[in-house]
């Protein structure tokens, strides 16, 4: 994520949101997410680099979240997702008597795992228009966000995919 703050305010009109291209760029920083499919509460966690050190220490903060339950990690092909020669998550696995099944979506699927539906409704909401002077605000405000809709909004998506796409013309063919 970019911490972007726009030359000019964002200004909201009957509906219409106009926001200014023109920015000032304070960094990047990356949004790490569990989202528990049964109650739709969201585990987040801001940090300055996506690895695989950060990836393993946001699952063992996972696995205090859920200290004797089977967690099922749905993700996609992200190359820290993988094993890697250190095996790490068959070693994690093990640290955490075998409970996790780590579960990989089909390759250009990652749409189909439900942190996907979150992580756009964050965008809309939050990151679209927003304007961040630095990248500690908008961590806090993706914190906060995080709060209000495990408070208020958390809730399970109802989803199905039959396995078939829909054939879809293009405009001028219909034309």
């Amino acid at each position: 994520m970019q911490a972007l703050s726009r030359r000019h305010p964002t200004t909201y009109d009957r509906g219409e949101v106009r926001y200014e291209y023109e920015y000032k760029r304070h960094g990047t920083q990356v949004l790490l997410g569990a989202f528990n499919i049964q109650t739709g509460q969201v585990f987040g966690r801001v940090v300055a680099h996506r690895n695989a050190a950060t990836l393993v220490a946001f699952m063992q903060d996972v696995a205090r979240q859920y200290p004797d339950k089977q967690v099922y990690v749905v993700w996609d092909n992200l190359n820290i997702h993988h094993e890697g020669k250190d095996q790490r998550w068959e070693q994690f696995n093990k640290r955490h008597g075998g409970r996790f099944h780590f579960v990989h979506t089909p390759l250009h699927a990652s749409w189909m795992n439900q942190i996907e539906i979150w992580f756009s409704i964050l965008h809309r909401r939050v990151l679209r228009h927003g304007s961040f002077c630095s990248k500690k605000q908008q961590r806090e405000c993706i914190e906060g966000y995080i709060q209000f809709w495990n408070d208020y909004e958390a809730h399970a998506f109802h989803w199905k995919f039959s396995g078939q796409f829909e054939e879809r013309r293009s405009r001028s063919k219909a034309a």
